[in-house]
């Protein structure tokens, strides 16, 4: 087991939080509080590298040695999560109906998700468009403020 390693940014929606190693990611958080602190893990500075860049708007795709899912169909729910594209969002319905799974599967996927921002629950909507939950931050409130965030600026009404 590799030694873990922690840094912080602050950002738009608060302090972010990166916990990992040298080689892997294991953990993002979105704190209401603190400030921010520095690693010389090669993983972790990367990271903090892309949330710069994504939160500059810059980067709209990460590309991050994440820690694996704990089961093969965890995998295939991150993924699904991960699919859906910057400035995009999806239900949990079309979601689920994408990768053979239930609505219900999507959410506990979410709720669990240990990468807010990079693997981007906040994309996935409730039936007809309604925000829904959120787990990270301040909840629907970090959530909002991430779609506000990925929503082109300065296009026709």
């Amino acid at each position: 087991m590799y030694a873990r390693d922690a840094a912080s940014i602050a950002t738009p929606i608060g302090l972010v939080r990166v916990t990992g190693s040298a080689d892997r990611i294991d953990a993002i958080e979105i704190l209401a509080t603190g400030g921010a602190t520095s690693s010389d893990a090669p993983a972790i500075l990367e990271a903090l590298k892309q949330l710069e860049s994504y939160f500059a708007g810059r980067l709209t795709v990460f590309d991050l040695p994440l820690a694996p899912a704990p089961t093969e169909r965890g995998a295939v729910l991150r993924q699904g999560i991960v699919n859906i594209a910057y400035g995009s969002t999806a239900s949990y319905g079309a979601l689920a109906k994408a990768i053979q799974s239930s609505p219900r599967a999507i959410g506990q996927a979410c709720a669990r998700n240990p990468f807010p921002i990079v693997v981007p629950c906040h994309r996935i909507l409730g039936a007809g468009g309604a925000l829904g939950a959120y787990s990270a931050g301040n909840g629907p409130i970090t959530k909002s403020k991430l779609l506000d965030h990925e929503r082109p600026q300065g296009g026709l009404l």
